[in-house]
Formats: structure tokens, C-alpha cells, sequence
């Protein structure tokens, strides 16, 4: 990809990011420059690991970039972009992973007509498996599209949606890793009370994990039709199985969904409040 690619924030996702782009020749690393707004030894760590060039002057840093890619904390996106913003241009792909902002609270603190995409990742990024909705305002182009999702492309898969799914997405798949982290948690437990060494549970524990969702992905059977595959009436399995219906543990996971969803809805309305005073204070 030989496009100037510009990260304003310099985090784990950023990196992960730039990890991507570079190990899966997505980009040069001339071609990526980096940003952050105190953290002089995480700059340099990234220019040495990565080849990328570090900048805090906007005019350097946003001079013929193709993407502007802001991975800063919610709460700092609009003190960032108001400083940003007279070195944005309209031809620029302008990418935020700020969970909880809108493109149109985006577009609103920029004042320009420019292409703007919503991204929400996961933490999997670091290890290229990350699972990654995209949404995009009204001046995306297809070759916007084409260019966010190659770029989130090298650290895992990408899928568009409509923004107003953008919360779901969240409650889902973005919190998603801490959901199956809190199931390898129990099993984890499980497996000492049952007299399984530590080690040894971990690896069967990952490896069944890693089996069921690769079994999911290469099947064109439901997952409730793999469950009762392996569920032999008095078996094992059923057993097991009888226990979490008891427990109501499909429940749980539901409104567990429900709830992060409607929390990320109203998150995003208390940032989107905030953004729009902090403008008109301006």
C-alpha cells in the first residue's frame, strides 16, 4: 500500500495496528508516522521496532496523508482534533477506533467534508485475530472502504455495518474477549478442584477452545447442531450441559450482551453531549 498513513495516538491498538501493516506488508514503514501526546520512549520504541517515523507537529506529521487514523481515548478525541484539524483536508480517509464516537460528532468537531470511518476492534488485534466493524458517513467512497478494511485487514477480518449496529458490535464482539477470558477463567478453576495440574489444564483448555470455534468456522452445521453431536443421552457431555441450563447460564450471556450493548449506547450518547459542549464553548 503506498499511502501516508498518520496515527494520532500511540497505544496498544495503534500498535497493534502498525504491527500489522509492517509484518503483513499492508505498508511501508516509511510511509507510517506516529503521534502521541507525552510518551517520548513509547515513540521512540515504536521508530526502533517498526522503522516508523515519529512527529508532534501536525503540519509534519498530517503533510500528504492519505489516512488519518485517530487512536486516541474517547475523552481526548476533541482536544486532539481541534488541534488537528486546520491540517485536515477533504481528500483525506479520516479512520477513529475511539469507541463510542459518531461520525457525525467527528464531522462536527473537523467542520469539513471529509470521508470519516468509525472502526471498533478488539484487543485480539495483537495477535492479528481481532474481529473488526466498520461504518462509514456519507462522503465514504468505495475506495475509503476498500483502503479501512485492508487496513484493519492485517490484524484480523472486517466487516461493514450500518453505525446505528455500531453499539451492538460493541457489546458483542468488541467486549467480546473478556467474555470467553472470564469463561477460561472458570474452567481454569474447574480444572484445580478436579485435580488437573495448572499447566496442563491450560493447554487442553485453549486447545478445546481454539478446536470448537475452528469446528464453528469450517462447518456448515449450527452450533447447536455440533453441541448435540457430542451430547450422547446419559452421557458425559449431557450432563455437564444440564448443569448450565440449571444455572441459566445461556441467559446470562445474553443479557450480558444486552446490557454492554445498551452501556455502549448511552456511553455514546454522554460522549457525543460532551463533544457538542465542548464546541460551542470553543
Amino acid at each position: 500500500m503506498d499511502k501516508k498513513i498518520a496515527f494520532i495516538g500511540a497505544g496498544s491498538m495503534a500498535e497493534a495496528l502498525i504491527s500489522g501493516l509492517v509484518t503483513r506488508k499492508g505498508s511501508r514503514p516509511e510511509n507510517i508516522w506516529i503521534s502521541n501526546r507525552a510518551n517520548d520512549s513509547q515513540l521512540a520504541r515504536l521508530q526502533k521496532e517498526y522503522g516508523v517515523t515519529p512527529s508532534r507537529d501536525f503540519s509534519t506529521l498530517l503533510r500528504g496523508a492519505d489516512v488519518v487514523l485517530i487512536a486516541v481515548k474517547p475523552k481526548d478525541v476533541l482536544a486532539t482534533l481541534t488541534q488537528a484539524k486546520e491540517y485536515l483536508k477533504e481528500d483525506m480517509l479520516l479512520i477513529s477506533v475511539a469507541a463510542g464516537i459518531s461520525t457525525a460528532s467527528l464531522k462536527s468537531i473537523v467542520d469539513i467534508e471529509i470521508p470519516i470511518i468509525r472502526a471498533m476492534p478488539n484487543t485480539s488485534a495483537a495477535v492479528g485475530k481481532s474481529a473488526t466493524a466498520l461504518s462509514g458517513n456519507e462522503y465514504v467512497k468505495e475506495k475509503d472502504k476498500q483502503l479501512a478494511k485492508s487496513i484493519f485487514g492485517t490484524v484480523g477480518m472486517a466487516v461493514y455495518t450500518d453505525e446505528d449496529k455500531m453499539d451492538a458490535v460493541t457489546g458483542l464482539s468488541g467486549s467480546g474477549p473478556a467474555y470467553i477470558y472470564y469463561l477460561i477463567e472458570a474452567m481454569q478453576l474447574s480444572a484445580e478442584q478436579i485435580g488437573l495440574e495448572p499447566q496442563d489444564a491450560q493447554k487442553l483448555i485453549i486447545q478445546t477452545l481454539m478446536g470448537a470455534a475452528e469446528m464453528v468456522h469450517a462447518s456448515d452445521k449450527t452450533p447447536e447442531t455440533l453441541r448435540l453431536e457430542v451430547t450422547s443421552p446419559g452421557g458425559t457431555t449431557e450432563a455437564g450441559i444440564r448443569v448450565l441450563e440449571e444455572k441459566g447460564v445461556k441467559e446470562a450471556l445474553i443479557e450480558c450482551i444486552k446490557t454492554a450493548t445498551h452501556r455502549s449506547s448511552k456511553m455514546g450518547e454522554e460522549l457525543s453531549e460532551k463533544i457538542n459542549q465542548g464546541i460551542l464553548s470553543n
